[in-house]
């Protein structure tokens, strides 16, 4: 029996299974704003590390459903500069809001949250382990744009060590049928062995060091992140590995074909790439909005709530 939606954590695209991704992007695809919904809700936005569409999409998210959000995107401003804890942290907001929301740069922080935390909590990326609600997302401009996630072959570029948006997604696609995925880096940046392991046995994977994109129906490109690197020489010797041009994708891709990225780029993607009919990734970060309006009102009020 698939578990309760009302009060679920969402930590890990791991505890996902196929059926539980459908379920969120069938309700992304028919939710629609409605103030009355989430009214008297509170979604606790804590935002330890910078982003724009993740925390913008999630407030936007609960607006359009009547909710309110408190928080903060400062870790600086808050009584973790004064030498709380995280745990504790937790422990008080939670005690003034009904979901948590939660973006940190450590690793396992997010299920740390979870686990004291006696309200729902979100995971908005906890450092280069999980982004599961960016790889719903994904899966759900994915499925919009070519109308099935079955049987795709997909190419990942740029950094699949450090990319949390690529670990969780390559995790996911593991339930779905018929997917093989190329997988393109320097050697450096290759996928990690625990996210290839996964792979193993359900999804066909192959890795190379050359941007060769041809036959593929999806190209997820992404940022090499230099916040990452603890070696900065290290940083220096891959970014500008590679750089996705008009020419490139002209080439390589089939016009049906979708080019996505988390954002935000760097001079990984030509902004002249952007008026190709390939380019999806500003569609792909606008569908944040519907897919965390799902989440919300699944983990808030459970399938079929507020219908």
């Amino acid at each position: 029996m698939a578990p309760s939606w009302q009060g679920r954590d969402v930590i890990s695209i791991r505890e996902f299974s196929r059926r539980d991704i459908e379920t969120v992007l069938q309700e992304a695809q028919r939710i629609h704003p409605n103030p009355d919904l989430l009214r008297g809700k509170v979604m606790a936005s804590l935002f330890f590390e910078p982003s724009t569409r993740t925390q913008l999409s999630f407030a936007s998210a609960c607006e359009r459903l009547g909710g309110r959000i408190i928080g903060f995107s400062d870790v600086e401003s808050t009584s973790q500069k004064k030498g709380e804890t995280l745990a504790d942290t937790i422990r008080m907001v939670e005690r003034y809001a009904d979901v948590i929301v939660m973006r940190h740069p450590l690793e396992g922080s997010a299920r740390l949250a979870a686990d004291v935390a006696g309200v729902p909590v979100i995971n908005a990326g906890d450092g280069a382990n999980q982004h599961p609600t960016q790889t719903l997302l994904d899966l759900f401009t994915i499925q919009r744009c070519l109308g099935r996630i079955d049987g795709l072959r997909i190419g990942m570029v740029g950094d699949l060590r450090f990319g949390r948006t690529v670990h969780s997604l390559a995790t996911a696609l593991t339930r779905f049928e018929d997917v093989s995925l190329r997988l393109i880096s320097p050697p450096n940046l290759r996928m990690p062995e625990s996210v290839l392991r996964e792979l193993e046995g359900t999804v066909n994977y192959h890795e190379q060091e050359k941007l060769e994109l041809e036959g593929l129906d999806v190209v997820y490109v992404t940022r090499i992140q230099r916040e990452r690197f603890p070696d900065i020489e290290e940083y220096e010797k891959v970014k500008g590995a590679y750089v996705l041009t008009p020419q490139i994708v002209q080439e390589q891709l089939r016009e049906d074909a979708i080019v996505l990225h988390p954002l935000p780029r760097v001079d990984e993607i030509h902004p002249d790439v952007d008026a190709l009919p390939q380019a999806k990734y500003f569609e792909q970060a606008g569908n944040g909005v519907p897919v965390r309006m799902a989440l919300l009102k699944l983990v808030l009020l459970g399938e079929g709530g507020g219908a």
